[in-house]
């Protein structure tokens, strides 16, 4: 996702509000947040590693990726709706991997819960906020993002016996309007 801070909510693609990377139009993000305090310690983390993010995006898995919509009433409308067939799980963090060399990504592996975010980013991605993605779907949480490599190497190595678990109960939707800015709109619950 791009950039995004729930306690300011602020940020844009290129770290400016209304920066020249802002979309034309309102996109929807949907994210499951790591709670506290393994978000504020994988926030750190982050930033140890040189991540120029790492203050501006709490730990989090994305369940859909910026994508635009043309109504976000029938896109809210799509997420709640898809939230009600899906029941709380629980996310169990273990290790890490990397994207690399296709993208120059250090993440935290989803062991248990990997099924249950894949079939809600299947479900969320269809419909309204249907598009076709440059990679396969692969539920994580970053790490380290656009670093050294001798970053990415020492979150990789940093990390590798890291294991948390924690409960999902709600998904964050967001939006990034037209002035860069993503915003939490609403914390959708899973009812079913």
């Amino acid at each position: 996702m791009s950039l995004w801070n729930p306690s300011i909510q602020a940020g844009t693609a290129d770290g400016v509000d209304g920066g020249p990377d802002a979309p034309a139009c309102t996109c929807v993000g949907i994210v499951i947040g790591v709670p506290e305090p393994m978000a504020s310690d994988l926030q750190r983390a982050r930033a140890s590693f040189g991540d120029p993010l790492a203050a501006l995006i709490p730990a989090h898995i994305t369940v859909v990726t910026t994508t635009e919509t043309e109504d976000w009433d029938i896109a809210a409308r799509h997420v709640r709706q898809v939230a009600r067939r899906h029941k709380a799980f629980e996310i169990s963090l273990r290790g890490t991997a990397t994207f690399r060399p296709v993208s120059p990504v250090v993440y935290l592996q989803v062991d248990a819960g990997h099924e249950e975010c894949t079939a809600l980013h299947k479900e969320m991605q269809s419909g309204p906020l249907s598009r076709d993605l440059p990679f396969p779907y692969h539920p994580h949480v970053t790490v380290a993002h656009d670093v050294s490599e001798a970053g990415m190497d020492t979150a990789l190595e940093s990390l590798q016996d890291y294991e948390a678990r924690f409960m999902v109960r709600t998904i964050g939707l967001y939006e990034h309007d037209a002035t860069g800015l993503w915003r939490l709109r609403e914390e959708v619950a899973l009812e079913a």
